[in-house]
C-alpha cells in the first residue's frame, strides 16, 4: 500500500524525484541555496508545492529564486523563509509538541473517532483568516494561532493524520474563472477502513454557527464531494464508497417524506436542532417545499416558527424551531471558500 508521506513523490519521474529530494534536504537543513537538477521554473514550482504537500511539517518556505548557469546540469535554488532561521527552529518545536499533545489525546480511539476528533478540532478551533497571513497557508496557522485558509487547514488534517497513523493526503481543485471560483482549494482524501473518501474541514468550519458542528463533508464520495468541488490538479485515488458518509452512517439520512416528518415532530417537541441528509432522489424546488410545509405544520402544533439553513449542493439542511418568526426562515448556504495556493517562483 502506498505511503501518504511520499503520494506525490511517487507522480513524479526519475528526474524531478531527484529535485524532490535536493528540495526536502535542502529545506529541512535550513540551507541558504542547494543545486536541483535543472528543470524548467514551472516544474521547480511543481514540484516544491507537492513536497510540502507530501510533508507539511515543512511549514516555513513557500516560495523561491534560482539561477541558470551556462552549460550545467543543475540549477541553484534559493529558498525564501518566512521566518528567521532561529525562529523556525522555536516554530518547529513548538509544532511538534503540539502535534504529540494532540496525539495522545486521541490514543486509543478508533480510526472513524480519530477522524472525527481531527475534524472537530479544525472546526472548533480554528477560524477562517481573511487577511490570508503567509503562516494561514501552513499547519503554523491552525496549530499555533488557530487561523487558517483551505491549504493550511488541509496540512494541519494531514498532519494529525500522520501522527495517528491514519492514511491522509491532500487534494487540490483548479480555479474556476466561468463559476466564480476565482483560486484554488485545497482539502484532503483519506483511507478510513481500507476504503477512500474525501474530508473536507474547511467547507464544514465555514457552515457550522453557534457552536454546531457540521459534517456535509466527511466521508463523500468522489459523486458526491464534485457537486461544489472543481476537478482536482494531481490525481487522488478512486472514492467510490457511498456507505460512510457521516449522516447516512447515523441514520440521518433520509428517503421517505415519512422519516422527515418524524424527525422533525421530534425535533420541535425536545427543542432540538435536527440536521439530515435528503437521499430520496434529487432535491427539487417542488421537494423542498414540500419539506417546508411539513416544517411549517410541526411548527406550529408547538406554537413556534421553523428556520432552516440548507447546504443545496449536498442536500443537507439544518433545521431548528424559535419563538419569534425570524426574519429569514430559508437560507441558503454556500460553503465554496477557495484561495492562492500556489508556490511563487522567481528567475534570477
Amino acid at each position: 500500500m502506498q505511503d501518504s508521506s511520499t503520494y506525490y513523490y511517487n507522480q513524479l519521474n526519475k528526474q524531478q524525484q531527484r529535485a524532490y529530494h535536493a528540495m526536502k534536504s535542502g529545506l529541512q537543513s535550513l540551507a541558504t541555496s542547494f543545486q536541483v537538477p535543472r528543470l524548467d521554473g514551472r516544474e521547480l514550482s511543481d514540484i516544491y508545492f507537492l513536497l510540502r504537500l507530501d510533508c507539511p511539517e515543512i511549514f516555513y518556505s513557500v516560495k523561491f529564486t534560482y539561477k541558470y548557469y551556462k552549460d550545467s546540469e543543475n540549477v541553484e535554488l534559493f529558498p525564501e523563509y518566512i521566518f528567521e532561521k532561529n525562529k523556525i527552529k522555536d516554530h518547529q518545536q513548538a509544532m511538534a509538541s503540539r502535534v504529540k499533545k494532540l496525539a495522545r489525546a486521541a490514543e486509543g480511539m478508533s480510526e472513524k473517532e480519530k477522524e472525527l476528533y481531527i475534524h472537530d478540532f479544525i472546526c472548533q478551533n480554528v477560524r477562517y483568516d481573511k487577511l490570508k497571513k503567509a503562516y494561514s497557508h501552513e499547519i503554523i496557522g491552525p496549530l499555533g494561532q488557530g487561523v487558517g485558509v483551505c491549504e493550511g487547514i488541509a496540512k494541519t488534517v494531514k498532519i494529525l493524520c500522520d501522527a495517528l497513523g491514519i492514511w491522509c493526503i491532500i487534494a487540490i481543485s483548479d480555479n474556476n474563472p466561468e463559476k466564480n471560483i476565482k483560486y484554488r482549494h485545497a482539502w484532503n482524501v483519506i483511507r478510513i477502513g481500507g476504503k477512500y473518501y474525501h474530508l473536507d474541514a474547511t467547507f464544514d468550519n465555514s457552515l457550522g454557527k453557534d457552536d454546531i458542528i457540521r459534517y456535509d463533508y466527511v466521508n463523500l464520495s468522489d459523486s458526491q464531494i464534485f457537486r461544489d468541488h472543481e476537478a482536482v490538479i494531481w490525481k487522488v485515488p478512486f472514492c467510490d464508497d457511498h456507505d460512510n458518509f457521516y449522516y447516512k452512517e447515523k441514520k440521518l439520512s433520509f428517503t421517505k417524506m415519512e422519516d422527515v416528518r418524524k424527525r422533525a415532530a421530534q425535533a420541535v417537541k425536545k427543542g432540538k436542532t435536527l440536521i439530515f441528509h435528503w437521499r430520496g432522489g434529487y432535491l427539487t424546488r417542488d421537494v423542498l417545499n414540500e419539506m417546508l410545509q411539513i416544517f411549517k405544520e410541526e411548527a406550529e402544533k408547538k406554537e413556534k416558527h421553523m428556520r432552516l439553513s440548507l447546504n443545496w449542493p449536498q442536500a443537507v439542511l439544518q433545521l431548528s424551531f424559535v419563538e419569534q418568526l425570524p426574519e429569514t426562515e430559508v437560507e441558503m448556504q454556500e460553503a465554496n471558500e477557495g484561495e492562492q495556493i500556489e508556490s511563487e517562483v522567481t528567475e534570477q
